[in-house]
């Protein structure tokens, strides 16, 4: 379905102008309908879909988020990677933009960017500093540290991940309600607990991982202190044979 407004939109993408390309699909939108503008999705390349989605979030919607189904979604967010965004600012923003609109079925999306090829990276990357809070989530279910006792309860534990280990009460979305990361551990959890689980396994490797490095770190500053103290005392034993 190549309309003009399509190979418009994918001609300013490519300008560089996202702003106008989301624009030549809202154009769409009104002249056509909204069915018009979520087929034409299916046509728009994802590497295009995901540079209009990831300039708007919760504080600037855009029809293109408010329309963009499961499966469309999942395809550009397992591309957010190629940006090398370490922060993970904007696919954060993109995803609680989409999956937390109005209406929508954030299971269903969450189910979609599951089964994408890339999509379980693309969560854990969205969950990456929060790997402590998720681990004590699963274990306590609370998203608080402190409320089972002190901060080291939110180490590492290897229980079984096909056995809920939660005596704790559970819960309520409610409570959770804050259309950000919480939310969405929480329906991982509770929606798409296989899709949990997974997620949480490969949280657990890369937070191993990143202590392991930061021991490796702070092993080697040690140790480089350790010489500089040692080079003073070997200069002035020089200079006392002398």
């Amino acid at each position: 379905m190549n309309t003009p407004a399509l190979l418009k939109a994918q001609s300013l993408v490519r300008a560089g102008d996202i702003v106008g390309a989301e624009h030549a699909l809202v154009a769409l939108a009104e002249t056509e309908g909204d069915r018009a503008l979520v087929v034409a999705l299916d046509d728009l390349p994802p590497s295009d879909l995901l540079a209009i989605i990831r300039e708007y979030d919760v504080s600037k919607e855009s029809v293109v988020n408010l329309l963009v189904t499961p499966e469309q979604f999942a395809r550009a967010v397992v591309l957010e990677r190629r940006y090398n965004d370490l922060s993970h600012e904007h696919l954060r923003g993109m995803i609680n933009s989409v999956i937390f609109r109005e209406g929508c079925d954030a299971g269903e999306f969450l189910h979609a960017i599951g089964d994408t090829d890339g999509g379980c990276d693309a969560l854990v990357d969205y969950l990456s500093d929060k790997a402590d809070r998720v681990e004590h989530f699963f274990q306590y279910s609370t998203f608080d540290l402190f409320k089972y006792g002190d901060e080291s309860k939110a180490k590492l534990v290897d229980y079984d991940l096909a056995a809920d280990p939660d005596e704790h009460p559970r819960l309520s979305h409610e409570e959770v309600n804050d259309h950000d990361w919480m939310e969405l551990t929480w329906t991982l959890r509770y929606v798409t607990p296989d899709l949990f689980s997974e997620v949480l396994t490969m949280l657990r490797t890369r937070w191993r991982d990143h202590q392991r490095m930061e021991a490796l770190a702070e092993a080697a500053l040690n140790a480089s202190g350790a010489d500089e103290e040692k080079a003073p005392a070997a200069t002035l034993g020089e200079e006392s044979a002398l």
